[in-house]
């Protein structure tokens, strides 16, 4: 009987390690399906931007080639359909950086706020409320975001400053800094959650406010977040096209605050479906020179967070 029950104990330790290999040898081949999947989806990735990026250079370059860089770069006037063509886009790329800093100039300070409001100041029943009209914003197409500037803010500007238009830069910026709110509130309030709740807490406990706690603990806790969603902001504010088409005025003048101007974006968007031979060769120029200018933007940020981050 006793060697009986020894036999038994010592017999169910056995089956439970094999029971737990058992198990073990079942989730290794879901795993390995579930790594090869990631693997996949990563690899795909990477190689859209290299497919993207390799014909934005082959379809992009034939034209600077034959009208020559410093022409592309750097003339001032663009008259693709005139009988002696000319393809300077240096308006549009004053326009997309002024107009692009305008809107994150307002922007950014503006999310920021409303996600430190959100995320450390807000009654959870009023957040509750906000956070769902964010995110509605988000949602919201841009042509909308357009008809509504072209209908209310146009009026507004050219009786405002006597002008003979309203379209103009100062449109295209206020419409592009109340696009890019969303992106820049979601992404800013998450990252100011993730910041342990210890940080605040010993602040507090040394004697400093609330609100110095939340701009001078928090807030640089979160910086990567933050910069990541000024980034986003970055992008979207660049990448636009619809909206600020309706409400630019969409001539290639040199920028002025009160003057109809074309964005890199809206170049590319007006010409592209009745262009043809060395104009849509420019057309696409003009988007590898815009995919460059976004992409170095990503590069020199990425380079500030990690010298930041070693620091």
């Amino acid at each position: 009987m006793n060697e009986q029950s020894l036999y038994s104990s010592s017999a169910v330790p056995k089956q439970k390690s094999a029971r737990r290999m058992g198990k073990a040898g079942g989730r290794r081949p879901l795993e390995s399906v579930m790594q090869m999947i990631f693997f996949i989806c990563g690899f795909i990735a990477i190689a859209f931007v290299l497919v993207i990026t390799i014909y934005l250079i082959i379809s992009g370059l034939p034209a600077i080639r034959e009208i020559g860089l410093v022409n592309f770069l750097f003339g001032e006037e663009w008259a693709s359909t005139a009988e002696e063509p000319k393809f300077g886009i240096l308006p549009m790329i004053l326009t997309s950086v002024y107009g692009t800093a305008g809107a994150i100039v307002i922007g950014v300070p503006i999310g920021f706020l409303m996600a430190v409001f959100l995320s450390k100041v807000a009654p959870r029943r009023v957040a509750n409320v906000v956070r769902p009209v964010v995110d509605l914003l988000a949602g919201i197409p841009s042509i909308v975001y357009g008809l509504v500037g072209l209908m209310v803010l146009v009026p507004f500007i050219r009786e405002t400053f006597n002008t003979p238009a309203g379209e103009s830069l100062l449109a295209a910026i206020v419409v592009l800094a109340v696009m890019i709110l969303p992106s820049i509130i979601s992404v800013s309030e998450t990252a100011l959650n993730a910041v342990p709740r210890e940080y605040e807490e010993a602040s507090l406990a040394l004697g400093a406010t609330d609100i110095e706690t939340y701009f001078r603990i928090s807030a640089p806790a979160a910086k990567s977040g933050i910069a990541a969603a000024v980034v986003l902001g970055v992008g979207r504010a660049i990448g636009e096209a619809m909206a600020i088409m309706m409400v630019a005025g969409n001539v290639a003048n040199m920028p002025n605050l009160l003057s109809s101007v074309r964005f890199l974006t809206t170049g590319i968007a007006v010409e592209l479906a009745y262009s043809s031979g060395l104009q849509r060769q420019a057309l696409f120029s003009i988007g590898l020179v815009l995919f460059l200018f976004i992409m170095c933007i990503n590069v020199i940020l990425n380079v500030f967070l990690k010298r930041d981050k070693e620091g």
